[in-house]
C-alpha cells in the first residue's frame, strides 16, 4: 500500500511511504537533506510502523518544532488512520 504525505515546517516537501500491513517497506523523502533523509529511510525500512512512530515522534530540528523524522512519524500516524 502506498501513501504520500505533504510535510509541514521542514525542508523536505513530501514523504512517499510503502506499507505491507503494519510494516514500513520504504520511505522516500522529496527534498530535504539528502544524506540524512536517505539515512532515516534506510534505518526504518522493514520496521513496524508503531516502533518507528515511537522512536521518531517529537524529534526537533533546531527551532522548527518538528523535523524530517518527526514528519515521518506524522505521516505514519495519518496512514494508520486512513488506510490501515
Amino acid at each position: 500500500m502506498n501513501f504520500t504525505y505533504k510535510t509541514k515546517g521542514v525542508c523536505s516537501r513530501s514523504i512517499s511511504i510503502e506499507l505491507d500491513g503494519d510494516i514500513l517497506v520504504s520511505a522516500k523523502f522529496e527534498g530535504g537533506c539528502n544524506g540524512n533523509t536517505k539515512g532515516i529511510s534506510a534505518l526504518v525500512a522493514g520496521m513496524n510502523i508503531d516502533d518507528v512512530i515511537n522512536k521518531l515522534e517529537g524529534i526537533n530540528c533546531g527551532f522548527r518544532g518538528t523535523s524530517c523524522p518527526d514528519q515521518l512519524a506524522n505521516a505514519l500516524k495519518q496512514a494508520k488512520e486512513e488506510i490501515l
